[in-house]
């Protein structure tokens, strides 16, 4: 069985062994209409990660519009405090005596200059790589930006596409740098780094101790040290957050194109330099731009061969579909763990990022996310080393909400976490049958089940009357309907959540089959199944209007039409009738399905928020009271095909999001959208769930379709 190539050593398969050609999705391009266009061409963003936690962001217009945009965000404070380091380089074409900016700023004033976006000839995405195309005059000069995987690199390559006899030009680079936190903008009081050329490099000490090493391929580095300030953020004057930005231009890189090769520059986050004493660490050289790239070819050719032999039934795959197999693994990133034996020495464990640019791996989103991004792929061993990695972090039966970015202890206020960590070793087990995982899993899984019947945190406990779970307590938000204020909780539901409830019914019909495979007595998971199954009749609403949201809550039971009831009928043990089941899907079809995702609460609700826009108050206010959620898409599809039993029909409930790839975050799916038309695209631009939910929907659905 082919397998994935680990992360850290990400060429090691062959694409010439698999006997696969490089054949990829059709790249994603945008032409000099809307490249000259700023609005449009500020809109749309450009992702990247590594792997290792870092990651590179920007614009298609080249200008930056958030703090969170850069050309290196790394995890200078392990596991993933992320800093943003080299902020971007601001390129000119030079041909003799001519000159073209091909970049712009956006000044506090709202100037944007100089206005290098109008010079734009195109923009694609190849894979997972954006590429430029500046046309000036007769000359063509081509950028691509890529990660290199195994260490936290960026590579920014230059090349002239085509050309006029005489004198080769050339480029003169601003090189942009600070030290700063990624989720805040720097301020003019802050220090500038201090900055060393060394050996044809320029080295910067940072705050945290380590280096950031730039380097120049085909040409010099120049020092050269000024404030650039102030840069107007325009995504965070929207979202009502500090948008004044200030960098420091280090230097320049001075390089000459050419047709037959590249040039550019690099960065690299180096460990910091050691005593006089002793010898300075080396800096691994970095390879050339062409192997460089030609790695990262082989590594995206894999990933596509690793999942079409695992698809091969469905083939051929639509190529938004392998688009979307490529995206999900940009949230896949590795996490030093403490070794059990040695807890001073750390490993590595392999975990999901939520979500880019300012999420970290969160058990939830991990769980909801894992089968899409692995398992649809045909990435099981990975699959497995998430779930294990996690099942380590397991306390008191709850999985942690959040793990730590700078060794904070992890936060445990996840009612659900736990539950959707069981339905995702449901999912692993379904796939792969991975008897001995199981058993080693098997006690944790344990552990799970018996505090949440006994009782564990923030009052989750099962109700012995009907065999609910019940949770909650003022001033704390335990659903995935998280938002909170400062002290105001937005959604609390406290009380007995319909989803959740219909996770932990999954959760027993599950134990009850992993205890059969590990030869425990099935029976007490059977028998509580039972009798959950009984009490969950509870949530169906008299009116046939669907399910309660919420039952015992403070003030009685919440009917509120919200899509959580969806669960009930998506997941693959539904606690309804098949009359409830349809009832509940029609339901949200009326009233909360869109064509990007379903509204998080009905219109016709008197605290309906059909705009989630304005200052963080505002946004919070609206992120779970009407605000669209693409992740949920994937959820109604599924139960709409419970209904039908017509999978074509219910797949093409999906056929929009295949459009979305070529807007906001370009080759990704983001979190959410708004609940009123035109349904903008908000919050992150490309989110971990929301592309899992829609390719194992859609997986899934396939296979229904085809009879399988």
């Amino acid at each position: 069985m082919l397998e994935e190539p680990e992360l850290n050593e990400p060429w090691i398969l062959d694409v010439s062994e698999l006997g696969e050609p490089g054949r990829r999705p059709n790249d994603i391009r945008f032409a000099r209409a809307l490249c000259g266009e700023l609005v449009e061409a500020e809109r749309r963003e450009w992702w990247l990660a590594n792997g290792r936690g870092a990651y590179a962001a920007g614009t298609v217009a080249g200008t930056l519009t958030r703090g969170y945009h850069g050309l290196l965000i790394a995890p200078v404070e392990p596991p993933l405090g992320r800093r943003l380091l080299l902020a971007k380089l601001d390129a000119t074409l030079v041909a003799g005596e001519r000159r073209w900016p091909l970049f712009g700023n956006r000044w506090a004033d709202g100037r944007v200059e100089p206005a290098g976006h109008a010079l734009i000839e195109s923009f694609r995405l190849s894979a997972r790589q954006p590429i430029w195309h500046w046309a000036c005059d007769e000359l063509l000069i081509e950028q691509r930006i890529w990660m290199p995987r195994g260490g936290h690199r960026v590579c920014v390559a230059y090349r002239l596409a085509r050309g006029a006899a005489g004198p080769a030009p050339g480029l003169s680079i601003a090189i942009l740098c600070t030290d700063r936190d990624h989720h805040r903008v720097s301020e003019r009081a802050d220090v500038a780094p201090s900055l060393s050329p060394v050996a044809g490099r320029l080295e910067l000490a940072l705050a945290a101790g380590s280096r950031l090493v730039l380097c120049a391929h085909g040409g010099a580095l120049r020092p050269a040290m000024a404030r650039v300030e102030p840069l107007m953020l325009g995504c965070e004057q929207a979202r009502g957050l500090p948008h004044l930005d200030t960098h420091w231009r280090v230097g320049f890189a001075q390089l000459r194109l050419r047709h037959d090769a590249w040039c550019g520059v690099s960065a690299l986050l180096a460990p910091a330099e050691p005593a006089p004493a002793r010898a300075r660490p080396r800096v691994g050289r970095a390879p050339a731009p062409r192997t460089s790239l030609q790695r990262l070819a082989r590594r995206e050719q894999a990933l596509l061969r690793i999942a079409r032999v695992h698809l091969a039934a469905l083939a051929p795959l639509p190529t938004w579909i392998e688009q979307l197999i490529l995206a999900a693994d940009s949230f896949i990133i590795e996490r030093a763990i403490a070794a059990s034996s040695a807890p001073a020495t750390p490993v590595m464990g392999r975990s999901v990022i939520a979500g880019y640019p300012w999420f970290g791996d969160w058990g939830r989103d991990t769980m909801i996310a894992l089968p899409g991004l692995t398992l649809m792929t045909g990435r099981h061993r990975l699959a497995r080393r998430i779930l294990e990695t996690y099942a380590g972090f397991v306390d008191r039966g709850m999985l942690p909400n959040r793990l730590p970015e700078r060794g904070e202890p992890p936060e445990y206020h996840a009612v659900d976490a736990a539950l959707w960590f069981i339905e995702a070793w449901r999912a692993y087990m379904h796939t792969t049958w991975d008897w001995a995982a199981l058993a080693r899993v098997f006690p944790v899984l344990e552990s799970i089940i018996a505090h949440y019947r006994a009782g564990t945190r923030h009052g989750i406990v099962m109700d012995p009357a009907d065999g609910l779970i019940s949770a909650g307590a003022p001033g704390l938000q335990l659903t995935w309907m998280d938002a909170k204020v400062e002290d105001w909780v937005v959604t609390p539901r406290i009380g007995k959540p319909v989803e959740v409830n219909a996770l932990w019914y999954q959760g027993l019909r599950s134990m009850a089959d992993f205890a059969m495979y590990v030869n425990q007595d099935p029976l007490p998971y059977r028998r509580q199944a039972e009798h959950t199954l009984r009490g969950f009749a509870r949530f169906v609403r008299a009116d046939g209007q669907g399910l309660h949201d919420v039952l015992d809550g403070p003030n009685g039971d919440e009917s509120r039409i919200r899509p959580n009831q969806l669960l009930a009928v998506s997941l693959s043990h539904s606690p309804i009738a098949p009359s409830t089941c349809a009832a509940v899907v029609e339901v949200c079809a009326r009233h909360l399905l869109c064509s990007h995702g379903l509204r998080s609460l009905a219109p016709l609700d008197p605290d309906y928020q059909g705009v989630y826009a304005g200052d963080v108050r505002r946004r919070d206010g609206a992120y779970h009271q009407g605000t669209v959620w693409a992740w949920l898409l994937g959820h109604h599809a599924l139960a709409e095909y419970r209904v039908s039993g017509d999978a074509a029909r219910a797949q093409r409930l999906l056929e929009p999001l295949a459009d979305q790839l070529w807007d906001a975050g370009v080759g990704s799916l983001g979190e959410i959208f708004d609940g009123d038309p035109p349904h903008r695209p908000r919050g992150c631009p490309a989110q971990a769930w929301s592309v899992a939910c829609v390719l194992e929907a859609w997986v899934r659905l396939e296979r229904a379709r085809r009879g399988g």
